[in-house]
């Protein structure tokens, strides 16, 4: 799997390849709103990507349905990532072609080599399907099939590994309490781990909970989940969902405007975030494979 350095990009309205249903992950940095749409990291699993100045990597592992963006400066020094082509748990091991490190991709830490035991720096991702992306923003940019390799891509290098709960190309710990395959939304706190599920958001948009002393607030519906955590200075808020197709997902009684990034752009708070929580969306099976792992229940 080629990971690629310096990828092309089209525009949403030039972009013909994708479905509704196909699932992207985006990325926002100022007013550059980029998307990695899963039929072609399914063939590479990771993208280098400069965005502004910020260094990300888009790490996805296909295995296990894991997106999770990395700064791709370690120590002071950018580097970028390759995929090492070695799996735990059915995760993927990226290297870093500065040292030659190995690293988890679903414990965003260095497990072999000189870098051993550093955490990866997380930038923050969001994941939904292409229909909600596309009306999210129409403008955005989006990576390019011309990638300088000869995939099929939209055909899955592994048939219906993603829906079929009995498919597994590697023995891997399997934990009966949700569907393996369920797609859910994991926060992780050292060696503990949060699941939420779509269903969760069938009644109520906007879910208050702690984990581990710390407040978080989850913004979903059945196209994407949201998780924000709430410190000193947001706890207090009382936040409103008031998505309707546009960027913003919530409104506070302050009268500030969030968006899917977590950014106030409008309102009194206007320039400030959320602070982001550590999570990533994921396959069920592969949350508590790594981590001591609890589930959420209404």
């Amino acid at each position: 799997m080629p990971a690629l350095v310096n990828p092309k990009f089209n525009t949403a309205q030039n972009t013909d390849y994708l479905l509704d249903a196909d699932l992207v992950i985006g990325f926002k940095q100022g007013d550059d709103v980029r998307a990695y749409p899963h039929v072609i990291l399914d063939w590479h699993e990771i993208v280098n990507d400069n965005i502004g100045t910020v260094s990300v990597a888009v790490t996805y592992c296909p295995l296990t349905g894991t997106g999770i963006g990395w700064n791709r400066v370690i120590k002071g020094k950018e580097t970028t990532f390759g995929v090492s082509g070695l799996l735990y748990n059915t995760n993927l091991i990226p290297y870093d072609r500065e040292t030659n490190s190995n690293w988890s991709q679903i414990l965003s830490e260095c497990v072999n080599g000189p870098l051993l035991s550093q955490k990866a720096n997380l930038i923050k991702l969001f994941e939904t399907n292409w229909k909600t992306w596309k009306t999210i923003y129409p403008n955005s940019k989006v990576l390019s099939t011309n990638t300088g390799f000869s995939r099929t891509y939209g055909r899955s290098p592994y048939g219906d590994y993603n829906t079929n709960n009995d498919f597994f190309l590697f023995p891997v710990p399997k934990d009966i309490r949700l569907p393996s395959k369920e797609r859910v939304l994991a926060i992780v706190d050292g060696s503990d781990a949060k699941v939420y599920r779509f269903e969760n958001f069938t009644s109520n948009n906007i879910i208050k909970d702690s984990f581990k002393g710390k407040n978080y607030i989850l913004v979903g519906n059945q196209n994407f989940i949201l998780p924000f955590e709430l410190e000193s200075n947001t706890v207090e808020l009382q936040f409103e969902y008031v998505y309707s197709g546009t960027e913003v997902v919530l409104k506070d009684n302050e009268g500030t405007e969030w968006n899917i990034f977590g950014e106030a752009i409008s309102g009194p708070r206007t320039g400030q975030f959320l602070k982001s929580a550590p999570a990533f969306m994921a396959f069920w099976f592969s949350i508590p494979a790594f981590y001591i792992t609890d589930i959420y229940s209404n």
